[in-house]
């Protein structure tokens, strides 16, 4: 069964976009590095919300280093950014029976739908015309998985999905030189005191 290719969904909804149409993009942000690199290629095609809503972070201050960081970003490239209050117990009540679950595994499905659906509620509620997250930049994150997800419930709540696979055409590493210009705080753990404890496992 041949893979989808993502990035090639979303260069064909641009392709379709009328000679000077800039529909609204809310934009689920899972940190500034990895935003920085798909705002530079979305924002000459769509009206850019960077939405921060986060609740896997670890702690109140791990998050607002993260958010501030988003905010201060988001103001140098000119775009919007709308951040959520922290509420970490909200994420641990949703993967509740998956602490032990592998990096990758069960536990990261669970966080990706939480964080997308939140994004796709505050989309439709602020009559975005698409919904769509960073979170395909990252190598270590399962962009099929991510994808689905957001298909799914652009079906559930009728606000349209932006596919994505922003780590091709050389988004990652762009991501990496954006961050050193913009100096950026770039975090070594996904977020989650379950990453974080797995990595110091591993190290």
């Amino acid at each position: 069964m041949n893979k989808v290719n993502y990035n090639l969904l979303t260069e064909k909804i641009i392709s379709g976009l009328s000679a000077g149409e800039k529909p609204s993009l809310l934009l689920h942000s899972c940190c500034a590095p990895c935003s920085s690199a798909v705002i530079e290629r979305l924002k000459e095609y769509f009206n850019i919300t960077v939405y921060y809503y986060n609740p896997n972070i670890d702690t109140k201050e791990e998050y607002e280093l993260r958010s501030n960081e988003q905010k201060r970003l988001c103001s140098l490239m000119g775009v919007e950014c709308v951040v959520e209050e922290y509420d970490g117990d909200e994420y641990i009540s949703a993967v509740k029976g998956l602490e032990s679950e592998k990096e990758g595994g069960g536990r990261c499905r669970v966080c990706f739908l939480l964080r997308l659906k939140k994004t796709a509620e505050y989309a439709k509620k602020v009559s975005a015309d698409y919904f769509s997250t960073t979170l395909t930049i990252s190598p270590l994150k399962n962009a099929e998985l991510i994808n689905s997800i957001g298909l799914e419930i652009e079906k559930d709540l009728g606000v349209k999905f932006l596919p994505s696979d922003f780590k091709k055409k050389g988004g990652y590493l762009r991501s990496i030189e954006l961050s050193r210009e913009y100096g950026l705080y770039r975090q070594n753990y996904c977020g989650c005191k379950f990453s974080k404890q797995e990595r110091a496992k591993a190290h």
